[in-house]
């Protein structure tokens, strides 16, 4: 990714993010803006599909649950978020971040806390392929005992 990101990547990296790491990159902020509720965080289920190969014919692989919440700042600008799983208080999170960074703040927020969550979710990345590639195996094919 770019260092300009799009929204739908900042919404990207803010729903793969883990808990734990946009809960502390958030409260480092110091920012707590005011916002009223479009939709309360709401727990459901929604279709994954999937494609054989990547490129066969789609099929229902199963549900996933997820929670999603939309809400409006005072200033403005409204943000939603759409995560996996039950965690409702990094939804709100998600949502007024991806608020904020249609505003003023959102410079800021890009060079701080989205850089830093780019910054570890391709290093992330990058030690997946890493251990992957540790594993793997190259096969070749020898030729044995041809007479000339």
């Amino acid at each position: 990714m770019t260092s300009e990101l799009a929204r739908r990547d900042w919404m990207s990296l803010l729903a793969k993010a883990p808990a734990q790491t946009l809960q502390s990159l958030w409260q480092a902020t110091g920012l707590d803006p005011e916002f009223s509720w479009l939709r309360t965080p709401e727990i459901g289920a929604t279709m994954v599909r999937g494609r054989m190969g990547g490129t066969g014919a789609p099929f229902n692989l199963g549900e996933m649950t997820v929670t999603r919440c939309s809400l409006q700042l005072t200033s403005g600008e409204v943000g939603h978020a759409y995560i996996q799983g039950r965690d409702k208080a990094k939804a709100r999170i998600a949502a007024i971040i991806d608020a904020l960074m249609q505003g003023p703040q959102g410079e800021n927020l890009r060079a701080t806390l989205i850089a830093r969550l780019e910054a570890e979710m391709l290093a992330a990345k990058s030690k997946r392929a890493a251990k992957a590639a540790a594993t793997k195996v190259d096969f070749f094919t020898m030729v044995r005992g041809e007479d000339q």
